[in-house]
């Protein structure tokens, strides 16, 4: 589980929180045979940038910038 690392019961609601806005802001443009794996990373980004947030919108945009970037191969 990806918010494994989260243990404070605020940082996990914040994390919570963060990843719905994120996938409620991307879901629409992902093929629904990708949506699993996708969220599955948007959650793993939740669970890095959590400890380092400001609050939920910061954790939401710091999210949504690295999701963004192209993959490097």
């Amino acid at each position: 589980m990806p918010f494994s690392s989260l243990s404070d019961p605020a940082d996990l609601a914040l994390a919570y929180a963060a990843l719905e806005a994120v996938w409620n802001e991307v879901r629409m443009a992902i093929p629904k045979p990708e949506q699993e794996r996708e969220r599955t990373r948007i959650a793993y980004l939740v669970a890095g940038f959590a400890p380092l947030a400001l609050d939920e919108e910061d954790l939401k945009q710091n999210v949504l910038l690295h999701y963004r970037q192209p993959e490097l191969s």
